[in-house]
């Protein structure tokens, strides 16, 4: 039983705190409750807008990046491939090289018995001397069998000659192509060398570039996280906006039902108003003249209003004056959103990349400044982020923009997106430039 009473004591104390809001809150104060939470909303809404801008510009520069990274690694491939290709062409020069070797080898062996061979019978023939010479003519038995014999010892002479000649050349012909096969294999191996060192340079461009890419893959991590928290609190702001509406509705009716009784309690009073009429009349005429002397009163504080914000005004323009030229050049860049994103480019119209948008933009202003993003990051003197101006430039790494004011950039963002307005704080900031001033 006790436990039944102390349920049933926290079931009306839930209804009683349930409804009180609702009773000692009025319905023009639920609306403007309502209200401040659908400009809370919108603010919220305006803040995932950035995000998303963000992720965009970011997806964008990363896909740039990423062709690049593609562009390399393919690059690289072929240059391996080439390499291979290559030392294989070596290898098999290098065969080439030991069967020359070989060759060259047996015919100087050949060109050596025959060498020896001729000398071993031109010594006979003239270590016997002409008697033995003379000893084979006169054995012939016909003057047919003498001029055969004769002819016999020439063709010996001429054989040997002949065949000594024939091996002598052969064996420079192999070393000729000796010579040739070692030269090829001596280019191949520079080659080789200078392919190699062009593939470590491609390597070292592929590393910084995925290097880039993993910091904009966390850039856009951060941005995903924080565009899920801005629709998580959308989602809240709005079941707080529709719980508000219906408060304010019911709260509306209950409003209206006091007006009905009101207004029956006003029809009660009237005879009492109409009694004290001619006193009213007389208080209005007082509270005429009062208003009309509170009206000559408002009027010179009028004057001396305006004569106050012009002293302002005076003043605000001579502090300004610094950063109209900054402001001059930040509009000017503007008129070029929408233009193409051109790797290398410089041209406002037909297509720059980020620091030749920069560059060309300061430059329809008389400043000079460098080409790269890096040798920008430079120019003029350094200032704050929290200090920065229209016309500023915004660094990042790989990157650069000019400040448009209230956190706002516009850049050549990718070839994606070309020329378009961003959150300044899109990723990292690493400087801003003041260049004017």
């Amino acid at each position: 039983m006790r436990k039944k009473l102390f349920s049933l004591f926290l079931i009306i104390m839930v209804a009683f705190s349930s409804v009180q809001p609702v009773s000692a809150t009025s319905s023009s104060e639920l609306k403007k409750q309502r209200e401040e939470k659908e400009s809370q909303k919108n603010s919220t809404q305006n803040e995932l807008d950035a995000i998303n801008d963000q992720i965009s510009d970011l997806s964008g520069e990363k896909e740039d990046v990423d062709a690049q990274i593609e562009e390399l690694t393919s690059q690289i491939a072929e240059i391996m491939v080439s390499v291979d290709l290559m030392e294989e062409e070596i290898a098999d020069t290098e065969e080439q090289i030991v069967q020359a070797q070989a060759d060259y080898d047996a015919a100087k062996k050949k060109e050596e018995e025959q060498y020896t061979a001729m000398k071993k019978r031109i010594q006979y023939l003239y270590e016997k001397g002409e008697n033995s010479y003379l000893q084979i003519l006169l054995e012939a038995k016909s003057w047919g069998d003498l001029l055969n014999k004769a002819e016999y010892v020439q063709e010996i002479y001429t054989y040997d000659r002949k065949m000594l000649d024939d091996y002598a050349a052969t064996v420079q012909e192999v070393a000729d192509l000796k010579e040739d096969l070692e030269t090829k294999k001596s280019d191949l191996e520079a080659s080789q060398y200078e392919l190699e060192q062009e593939e470590a340079s491609l390597q070292e461009s592929l590393d910084e570039q995925k290097a880039i890419s993993a910091d904009y893959e966390k850039d856009l991590a951060r941005a995903e996280e924080q565009a899920a928290a801005y629709r998580e609190k959308i989602e809240q702001q709005n079941a707080e906006i529709q719980q508000l509406a219906a408060e304010e509705e019911s709260k509306r009716a209950e409003e209206e039902e006091a007006q009905r009784r009101a207004e029956e309690e006003s029809r009660k009073a009237e005879e009492s108003r109409k009694a004290e009429e001619s006193r009213k009349a007389e208080e209005n005429k007082k509270k005429e003249s009062e208003s009309s002397k509170a009206s000559e009163q408002e009027t010179q504080k009028e004057s001396e209003s305006k004569s106050t914000a012009a002293s302002s005004s005076s003043s605000s323009s001579s502090s300004g004056s610094s950063s109209a030229r900054g402001s001059e050049i930040a509009n000017f860049a503007c008129q070029f959103v929408g233009n193409p994103y051109v790797p290398g480019g410089t041209s406002l119209t037909e297509g720059a990349d980020c620091s030749g948008f920069t560059q060309s933009v300061y430059k329809a202003f008389g400043y000079s400044i460098p080409r790269t993003s890096s040798e920008q990051r430079s120019a003029g003197y350094e200032v704050s982020y929290a200090e920065a101006q229209p016309g500023d430039l915004i660094c990042y790494a790989g990157h650069v923009a000019i400040y448009l004011g209230n956190g706002r950039i516009v850049h050549a963002s990718s070839v994606k997106t070309g020329i378009k307005y961003g959150n300044a704080a899109y990723k990292t900031i690493l400087s801003v430039r003041r260049i004017v001033g």
